[in-house]
């Protein structure tokens, strides 16, 4: 009964891993110049981001060779006060490292995908991200904003992938973003 257990946990984990239909990670992807400070611009909504604004991401080297990712955004309380919310992440290479695929941990052994789906490869300003499914999705940025035709662009594939890009989250970014 533990063996069963113990295959079937590590076959739940497994399934966080991999892609939706028909989303293909970029190749020629360079780690060096993805790492550092991105915006996130538009989601889809899930719980561990629920209610932040101003969220950003920051990616820099660990020692294991893996990337840090360090995650915030700001929450107002109850009393309209701003409070800052960060998470501690690590992500690693699933197959090769020119290939937009990683798999990502905030919580202990558990990863999900990370699969960068477009990249500007000219000047890596805007990334567009996937989970493992249709459930999640991402436009990150350099800056707190993006084009109205990289926008469009994002809507327009997301869309034919399969994502409810009708339900996106346009997520607002104030000061707190610009004091960083």
């Amino acid at each position: 009964m533990r063996i069963s257990l113990f295959f079937l946990m590590c076959f739940g984990l497994l399934g966080c891993l991999g892609a939706p239909e028909g989303v293909t990670p970029v190749k020629d992807f360079d780690l060096d110049r993805y790492l550092g400070k991105w915006y996130e611009v538009a989601r889809l909504d899930h719980s561990f981001e629920r209610g932040l604004s101003g969220v950003t991401a920051e990616y820099s080297m660990r020692e294991d060779g893996g990337v840090r990712v360090m995650n915030s955004g700001v929450r107002q309380d109850a009393n309209g006060d701003e409070e800052r919310s960060e998470a501690e992440g690590r992500a690693y290479f699933v197959e090769s490292s020119d290939l937009g695929y990683l798999k990502v941990s905030f919580f202990g052994p558990f990863f999900g995908s990370y699969n960068v789906f477009e990249l500007d490869a000219e000047d890596y300003q805007y990334a567009f991200v996937a989970g493992n499914n249709t459930n999640y999705l991402w436009l990150l940025a350099r800056t707190p904003e993006v084009s109205d035709e990289v926008m469009k662009r994002f809507i327009a594939r997301s869309s034919a992938l399969g994502f409810a890009t009708d339900k996106l989250i346009f997520v607002q970014h104030g000061t707190e973003s610009n004091s960083d």
